[in-house]
């Protein structure tokens, strides 16, 4: 299979895909703009991003610009020779330096401290689940604008377990913005290695090591490390790393204790998002690269039982104390159309969205899916003829090698893209996707592993969280 990506005509046409994602921003910004002077329907203070005109440093920018030069200049050759469990260390650590320094931009208390405690956040209600198995019963009743006690935005939008995080700190002496802030940048950072774990698995350690970098200094930090979705994004990575691992684990008892991790760790993914319930496509497509053959159920059936009953853990869990999901799930989407949601235009956020996604993933991934579209056309001829067998030859197998573990990246990346294109029909993504969308936006990142010249795209990517970071104060 030639690859018509080689070279400086690969390079040219990654370079008019970076173009387009550009004039794709700017249109955004100028239809944003124009429609903020007629009528205010967007409540954004810099469209498309929720944020505003505010350039400053702080604290963070030596840290930051220290993080990025030393990323940049080592980071793809420490990630080739670093040995692998090495790697997933150092990529996490690496992850937290550059998620912290880039929030302390905004000062100590802005940036980390108080980002968790604004009347729309979760910390505004911990008092009120001093009787827990209260809180949970008539968590419902709170939900809708107008209603007694009615929730903060942030809480009446999840389900209860994203507040029982931070009341479980709470209780163990880790209350308080600060401490929520960084269990936030610390456990979030941890999606990193965990989206490092399942490339490797699924598509081979050396696409997996070209991953890194972009991983590590993802624009997605400047909002990783100041909302809560960053740390919903690390369990539904988590979730996802382990039934790779399951699916090709060596031995049954490994993969079964790693497909109950998988299940609970899911399960705990819809509890802390509505929206989250999409990672099941994800999912989906690590389930086709990595399903063992021959799939026989009678077989497997045991197998099967460990997953489902890490499933259920989390959702027994909630329905015994009396939290029911699908009825506050349709209170919520009435309390999206009392507020925001209501007035904000679908017809602008629908493509806006896509213009925030550009922020989060940076120009690098958006020539790296460039390239994952070219890869899957290349390899259409294989993804058809065995079908039955299983999408393609496990790695290792004959029939594998680099053009193998390229289009098995190529469809994992894809599944992620359609998770993130399905939320954005849904219509329930309004605005606020560079937070939202943290989860899935991660996913397309390793996209990147297909580049040439990473150095050149890491400084693009820097350049991004850099300029956004210091040149706006971002709500979240």
């Amino acid at each position: 299979m030639s690859d018509p990506d080689l070279g400086d005509r690969g390079l040219r046409r990654d370079l008019y895909a970076a173009s387009a994602a550009v004039l794709l921003v700017v249109a955004a910004v100028l239809v944003g703009v124009a429609i903020k002077r007629a009528k205010d329907v967007l409540h954004v203070g810099w469209p498309p991003l929720y944020a505003h005109w505010s350039p400053h440093t702080g604290p963070g920018t030596p840290a930051a610009l220290v993080v990025a030069v030393a990323v940049v200049a080592y980071g793809p050759s420490l990630a080739a020779r670093l040995p692998w469990r090495p790697l997933l260390w150092a990529s996490w650590g690496t992850a937290v330096a550059w998620t912290s320094s880039l929030a302390l931009v905004d000062g100590w208390q802005r940036g980390i401290a108080r980002r968790l405690t604004t009347k729309y956040e979760y910390l505004q209600v911990i008092d009120r689940f001093a009787d827990i198995a209260h809180a949970l019963r008539t968590f419902d009743d709170h939900i809708l604008w107008g209603s007694p006690g009615q929730w903060p935005p942030h809480v009446a939008g999840h389900p209860p377990a994203a507040t029982l995080t931070f009341v479980l700190l709470d209780r163990v002496g880790l209350g308080g913005g600060a401490w929520a802030g960084i269990w936030v940048v610390v456990v979030g950072a941890t999606a990193c290695a965990a989206v490092l774990v399942t490339v490797r698995v699924l598509a081979g350690e050396g696409l997996a090591r070209r991953a890194a970098p972009f991983l590590v200094l993802a624009p997605a930090a400047v909002w990783m490390g100041t909302s809560a979705d960053g740390y919903f994004a690390a369990v539904a990575a988590w979730s996802v790393a382990l039934l790779a691992l399951a699916l090709t684990g060596r031995t049954e008892l490994r993969r079964r204790a790693a497909l109950f991790g998988s299940g609970l760790l899911f399960g705990l993914t819809c509890y802390l998002s509505y929206g989250l319930t999409l990672f099941a496509l994800i999912a989906a497509g690590v389930v086709i690269l990595g399903r063992p053959r021959p799939w026989h159920l009678t077989r497997r059936l045991p197998f099967l039982l460990a997953g489902l009953a890490g499933l259920a853990v989390v959702p027994l869990l909630f329905t015994l104390a009396g939290f029911d999901w699908w009825e506050a799930y349709r209170l919520l989407v009435r309390r999206y159309y009392q507020g925001a949601g209501g007035f904000r235009p679908y017809g602008y956020w629908v493509w806006a969205n896509l213009a925030c996604t550009v922020f989060v993933v940076g120009l690098a991934t958006v020539a790296g899916l460039r390239r994952v579209g070219g890869t899957l056309v290349r390899g259409r001829d294989r993804l058809v003829p065995r079908r039955r067998e299983g999408l393609l030859p496990r790695l290792g197998e004959p029939g594998g090698g680099p053009d193998a573990e390229e289009l098995r990246l190529a469809v994992l990346v894809s599944a992620a893209a359609l998770a993130l294109l399905v939320a954005d029909l849904s219509g329930m993504s309004k605005a606020e996707t560079e937070r939202i969308w943290l989860p899935f936006a991660l996913w397309l990142l390793p996209a990147c592993a297909l580049l040439s010249r990473p150095r050149a795209w890491l400084t693009a990517q820097a350049v991004l969280a850099l300029l956004v970071n210091h040149l706006l104060l971002t709500g979240w």
